[in-house]
């Protein structure tokens, strides 16, 4: 016995196409259903690829828009100025923003003023994640403080899981340690394709910094 042959308008391409979307509706519905927790966040963005501060700077004018305040720590950039620093500083009343570090590891070349560094740029981000008013706090390359064991680890996830319940923290910086992963609630890898740099393009304002 044949199958019945469905009606014509069924076997279109816009018909099919529906259809699919109809049971990829369906199924997304009832993920949103099931997501009923509302608490702040850990996001970690790490990898070799560019993009992670970016994604974390965009997740701060995204809290912004909200109408949250938001508190910035940075652990490593300092050296030079970007363009971050000066777009987010026009707002003093919403962001925090804190420059502490001195530049990259290679260009200090000191370990005991790294280490310094960054424990005072720790007790900063301490300061921000007890404060409730702060919805979103950015820890800008803390991954790379953690990686270099300028800091401890297991103080920093402590540290930030004593924060106010509905804040949110976003952590950027490549080697990022497996504790903060596990840690996490949501963590993304930007992975390298290819970089201008490695053709020889200097870094560019508006892009690299």
């Amino acid at each position: 016995m044949k199958p019945p042959v469905p009606p014509a308008e069924e076997s279109t391409p816009e018909a099919r196409h529906a259809a699919r979307m109809q049971r990829k509706k369906a199924l997304i519905d009832e993920k949103i259903e099931a997501a009923g927790q509302e608490r702040g966040v850990l996001v970690v963005n790490t990898g070799n690829g560019k993009g992670k501060s970016s994604s974390g700077f965009g997740m701060v004018a995204r809290a912004l828009g909200h109408g949250m305040k938001v508190g910035v720590v940075q652990f490593i950039k300092g050296h030079t100025e970007t363009g971050e620093e000066a777009f987010f500083r026009r707002f003093p009343d919403e962001v925090s923003f804190h420059v502490m570090g001195e530049g990259f590891t290679w260009e200090t070349q000191d370990r005991a003023r790294d280490v310094a560094t960054a424990e005072a740029a720790w007790q900063q981000a301490r300061a921000l994640l007890r404060d409730p008013a702060i919805g979103l706090v950015l820890l800008d390359e803390l991954n790379i403080a953690l990686k270099q064991r300028y800091l401890d680890v297991h103080t920093v996830l402590a540290d930030i899981a004593a924060r106010a319940p509905y804040q949110h923290v976003v952590v950027t910086g490549r080697s990022a340690p497996p504790e903060l992963i596990a840690a996490a609630d949501t963590v993304t890898d930007m992975t390298l394709i290819k970089h201008a740099f490695q053709a020889g393009i200097k870094a560019q304002p508006g892009v690299e910094f």
